[in-house]
C-alpha cells in the first residue's frame, strides 16, 4: 500500500511515518517547501514539496497513492483569531477532501483532536457522542479543527468519501522536534513550572496513536470518528510524574483559578500591546482551569488501540529532546 501522509515531520507524523514503514508500507511524505523535516532524515521515504492551500500541489502529490493520511494542521493559539489558522485546518481539509476523492483512494483517516467532542470529568469523561464545550474558548484552532472534521464526515455522508476520522488528546513521545508537547517536560525538568492549575487532561503515547491510526486503513467505520487516548491525570499527578520519570523535584504550588485567569489575562493584554505572544493567554489559563478526561473504549475496541503506560512515553520524550540538544 502506498500511503501520502501530510504533516509528516511533526510529532505525530514521525512517528506515524516509521509506524507504517515497519508495515512495509510505501509512504510519501507531503511536507512545506524549504521544510527541514530532520526527523525524517535517512528514512525510506519518497518526499514531495507542496501546500495543502494549492489544489494543483495536491493533485500531483496524490498521483499512485492508495491512501492518505492527513495529519497537517495549524496548531497555533495565539492570536486567538486567525484567518491562516482558518485557512490551513479548514480549506487545507475541503482540498485533501477533493483530492482524495478525485484520486479514488481506499482510504482516508483524517487526524483530529479530542477536543472537538465535549471533555468530562474523571467519573464521567467525555467520549465521540458530547456535543462540542471548547467554543466557549474563542480560540480558531479548536473551532476549525471542528469544521474540518465536519466537512470530512459530509464529504462520507454525501460523496461517499472512504474516511475515518481519529481524535487523539495529548500526545507524548519521540521526535518532538519543536518541541510541542515536550515543551512541558521541559519546563517541569528545568524548574520553570512553579505549581499546577486545578484542571487536567488525557495523555496518550503518540506511538500508540499512530498504531491505531495505521490501523484505522483497514480497521474501523466509515463516517466513525475514534478519539485516541489513554490517561487522566489532573495537572498535580501529570506533573509528578513528569517530574518523577526525569528525576526532578514536583512542582508543588497548588494554583487557584482566580490567579491563573489572572495572569492569562494579564498576559492577552500585554501581547496585543507588544505583539509578542504571551506564555499563558487567557484562554490558555482558562483551559487549565478545566478538565479535559476522554474515554478511548470505542478505539481500544473496533482500532485496537494500545494503551503504554504514559511513563514510557515521557521517558522517551524526554531522552530524545536531551539526546537533540532540546533540553
Amino acid at each position: 500500500m502506498k500511503v501520502l501522509v501530510t504533516g509528516a515531520d511533526g510529532l505525530l507524523g514521525s512517528n506515524l511515518v516509521r509506524e507504517l514503514l515497519e508495515r512495509k508500507c510505501e509512504v510519501r511524505a507531503f511536507l512545506l517547501p524549504n521544510s527541514p523535516s530532520q526527523t525524517l532524515d535517512g528514512l525510506a521515504i519518497e518526499k514531495v514539496e507542496g501546500n495543502i492551500l494549492s489544489p494543483a500541489d495536491l493533485k500531483k502529490a496524490f498521483q499512485g497513492c492508495d491512501a492518505v493520511i492527513h495529519a497537517a494542521a495549524n496548531t497555533n493559539i495565539w492570536p486567538d483569531r486567525s484567518e491562516m489558522v482558518r485557512r490551513v485546518n479548514e480549506e487545507g481539509t475541503r482540498n485533501i477532501v477533493e483530492a482524495a476523492l478525485q484520486a479514488k483512494v481506499k482510504r482516508m483517516v483524517y487526524v483530529g483532536t479530542a477536543n472537538t467532542f465535549g471533555f468530562g470529568s474523571k467519573s464521567q469523561p467525555g467520549n465521540e457522542t458530547q456535543a462540542y464545550k471548547s467554543a466557549k474558548y474563542g480560540l480558531d484552532y479548536m473551532d476549525s479543527k471542528r469544521k474540518a472534521q465536519q466537512i470530512v464526515l459530509e464529504a462520507c455522508q454525501n460523496k461517499g468519501l472512504p474516511a475515518i476520522v481519529v481524535n487523539p488528546t495529548f500526545m507524548l513521545g519521540p521526535y518532538d522536534s519543536k518541541p510541542s508537547a515536550g515543551a512541558m517536560i521541559v519546563a517541569i525538568y528545568q524548574g520553570k513550572v512553579p505549581g499546577y492549575t486545578s484542571g487536567g487532561r488525557n495523555y496518550i503515547y503518540v506511538k500508540d496513536a499512530a498504531v491505531a491510526m495505521c490501523n484505522a486503513l483497514k480497521m474501523g467505520r466509515i463516517g466513525e470518528c475514534y478519539i485516541l487516548g489513554h490517561h487522566n491525570m489532573n495537572y498535580k499527578e501529570a506533573f509528578g510524574k513528569i517530574a518523577s520519570v526525569v528525576g526532578v523535584k514536583a512542582p508543588g504550588l497548588p494554583i487557584p483559578s482566580f490567579a491563573s485567569l489572572l495572569y492569562g489575562a494579564i498576559g492577552s493584554f500585554g501581547a496585543k500591546v507588544t505583539g509578542k505572544a504571551p506564555t499563558v493567554s487567557l484562554a490558555m489559563a482558562r483551559i487549565s482551569t478545566d478538565e479535559h478526561y476522554f474515554d478511548a473504549r470505542k478505539a481500544q475496541e473496533e482500532l485496537l488501540l494500545p494503551q503504554t503506560p504514559i511513563e514510557q512515553a515521557i521517558r522517551e520524550s524526554f531522552d530524545w529532546m536531551r539526546t537533540h540538544g532540546v533540553c
